[in-house]
């Protein structure tokens, strides 16, 4: 079961799903394109490990923020609350970058690193010009349906026609991009100090995301010392529900790779 957690100047749902396997806990961090629930396929294939997840501020169950935050320090917060000492973060796009910041600034927190699709602070060329600008004219018009299907042709290129379920968890997702526009702290460049990521790394590349992604994925993947790269065929920027069971076997992988001790 769930509940809130209280984060600085606000709070956040999360889930714990409890005692799993010796070893760290697995710590799950969604993208902006959905909630936690875009975990929901992968947690079968989690099943022998202690897993936590939770809803950024505006997500999913967590209430919209009313002042200033960093999503690293709400995580870190969530580490606090259920006194996790030494965690697998695996993130997800935004949950990913904040993976990341997390990990520059308290390494010693951090066992093993999962990045799916990420974004990172301080690469430039990651935002498409032309795809923010669609955005804001969609918004500015309230044009919900087609929001969706904007994003859909933009990060949804591997699914189903219909889409159904990236088009829910969209639809869910995107309210959050405007209450948390403006609050949200962006964080310290983290680009430039990926070479000091110094523990098991495993980053998934979705060969049918967006060519802006891929090309800070591979940049990205060639900074971290040592990062397995994987290169999805089938994957654009919603990994866990193109692949769920290879986003699993990737999860259970990194924790095997954590050193004992």
């Amino acid at each position: 079961m769930g509940h809130m957690v209280r984060v600085k100047g606000g709070e956040v749902w999360a889930e714990d799903s409890g005692a799993g396997a010796s070893g760290p806990a697995v710590v799950l961090l969604h993208s902006g394109v959905g909630d936690s629930r875009l975990w929901d396929p992968v947690l079968p294939g989690l099943a022998a490990h202690r897993v936590i997840r939770y809803d950024a501020r505006g997500f999913g169950r967590s209430p919209a923020p009313t002042d200033s935050y960093a999503q690293a320090d709400d995580l870190r917060s969530v580490l606090d609350h259920f006194a996790l000492p030494r965690v697998v973060l695996v993130g997800t796009s935004m949950g990913a970058r904040t993976a990341v910041d997390l990990t520059l600034s308290d390494p010693d927190r951090v066992a093993a690193l999962g990045l799916l699709v990420p974004g990172v602070n301080g690469y430039d060329g990651l935002e498409s010009q032309e795809v923010s600008d669609e955005i804001a004219r969609l918004a500015t018009a309230r044009d919900m349906d087609g929001l969706v299907a904007f994003a859909l042709r933009t990060w949804g290129a591997a699914g189903p026609d219909p889409d159904t379920e990236a088009e829910t968890r969209l639809r869910a997702a995107i309210p959050a991009w405007f209450t948390t526009y403006g609050k949200e702290a962006e964080g310290a460049p983290a680009f430039g100090r990926l070479g000091e990521l110094a523990l098991p790394c495993t980053l998934l590349l979705g060969e049918r995301d967006q060519p802006e992604v891929i090309r800070c994925n591979e940049a990205m993947a060639a900074r971290i010392p040592g990062c397995r790269l994987v290169r999805h065929p089938d994957c654009d920027h919603f990994p866990t529900l193109r692949a769920p069971r290879d986003v699993a076997r990737l999860v259970r992988d990194l924790c095997e790779r954590v050193p004992a001790g």
